[in-house]
């Protein structure tokens, strides 16, 4: 006010006061605030009142919106594991299985069909497993069989001129196997007191006790079967020495003992039986034997003290003979006289195994109380589809 009357006083004009602007605009600039504050308050509210009622109208429905997915992908499983416990197949009456024309019920069997992470246990199962499934062919089949179509016959081939005419190629010889399906089954049993108890996962112990049946029936049929209600072995077929081996057969050589292998220079015969392979199929060889064989095996050594046997670097690589990788499988036959204890291919062209990909499970409480019988079944069937690609190692002399 002194300086207002002093500027009068002095002859200057009055003008705003910079204070009370400064402070007026304040005011103004706090108002703002606010009302952007209410406006941020009030978009905030909106959508929680939005939300809140989106989660009522999921919990009317019964299922949570961030869960509907994975309830969706698992449907067969939670009635699956409601059938292995208390034989409600309500749940898996009709229960359409998602890209397939079937449903998880199999009537002609009285069974159902086991939910897909079960049977992708069981199959994990039987691949980490030392047999020959590892390194053979395997494909998955709808039908009761499965045909391989194996052209044996070379392309022609010749130099050409531009007046000579060119011959005629020879006609294909085209050999048809047929791989016959057969029922591999399993029937584990359980408590009913075991199956009532909630902290018991039932889904994981029938998927071990499966798969345990499967890889030793399997293991033994892919070797010798006779394919007779099972699977033909690669050491099933006619064996003739390899220097007279022919298609339908499978070549050996001998070690060059009666008994065993040579007492001097025993890594001989598995150098013959490298090279009786032909080069084609060499590239992708595997060796075949078990741990008692590979126990004799290990023990060679080459001119210049070299262990020909190699371990795998890693813990899940396997070992190594001569450079070729070495597949311990226990149901090869063991040294002795007359015996073919060593095998050499490529398995993943001379050996075929066909399967369904389901697996069935049958409940059965009654005829082994007071436990329940599991039923469990597949379709799998082995032959030799290549004879060229897989040779033996023959103990004997000649």
């Amino acid at each position: 006010m002194t300086e207002t009357w002093a500027r009068a006083g002095t002859g200057m004009s009055a003008g705003p006061d910079p204070a009370v602007e400064a402070k007026a605009a304040m005011a103004g600039f706090l108002k703002e605030i606010n009302r952007f504050q209410e406006e941020v308050k009030n978009v905030l509210q909106q959508q929680e009142e939005r939300l809140t009622m989106l989660d009522r109208k999921t919990m009317i429905y019964g299922r949570p919106a961030l869960a509907a997915a994975a309830d969706q992908e698992a449907p067969h499983r939670k009635a699956f594991g409601a059938y292995l416990r208390s034989g409600d197949d309500d749940g898996l009456r009709g229960l359409v299985l998602e890209g397939k024309a079937m449903t998880a019920s199999v009537a002609s069997d009285g069974g159902y069909l086991v939910d897909p992470q079960t049977s992708d246990a069981i199959r994990s199962m039987l691949l980490s497993t030392a047999s020959i499934r590892q390194i053979a062919g395997v494909v998955h089949v709808e039908a009761t069989s499965f045909d391989v179509l194996i052209d044996r016959t070379e392309v022609g081939s010749g130099w050409a001129t531009e007046a000579a005419t060119i011959s005629e190629s020879a006609s294909p010889t085209i050999e048809r196997i047929s791989i016959k399906l057969h029922e591999l089954s399993a029937m584990p049993k359980a408590s009913q007191r075991l199956l009532d108890d909630s902290a018991f996962d039932v889904e994981s112990w029938l998927a071990g006790k499966i798969a345990t049946r499967f890889m030793r029936a399997e293991s033994a049929a892919f070797v010798s079967g006779d394919g007779i209600d099972k699977p033909r072995g690669f050491l099933a077929p006619a064996k003739v020495a390899n220097a007279s081996w022919s298609w339908g057969s499978i070549g050996y050589v001998p070690s060059g003992a009666a008994s065993d292998f040579l007492a001097t220079n025993p890594a001989d015969c598995i150098i013959t039986l490298i090279y009786s392979l032909g080069a084609d199929y060499r590239a992708n060889a595997t060796f075949v034997m078990n741990s008692k064989t590979a126990g004799a095996v290990r023990k060679m050594k080459d001119s210049d003290g070299r262990f020909l046997w190699s371990d795998g670097l890693a813990a899940a690589e396997p070992a190594r003979l001569m450079g070729y990788p070495v597949l311990l499988c226990e149901d090869m036959p063991d040294i002795a006289a007359g015996a073919f204890a060593i095998a050499f291919g490529d398995f993943a062209a001379g050996y075929t195994i066909a399967e369904r990909p389901e697996v069935r499970v049958l409940r059965d409480p009654f005829s082994a109380k007071p436990h329940v019988l599991f039923y469990a079944t597949k379709r799998v069937g082995g032959d030799v589809s290549d004879y060229a690609a897989i040779k033996l190692l023959k103990i004997a002399v000649s």
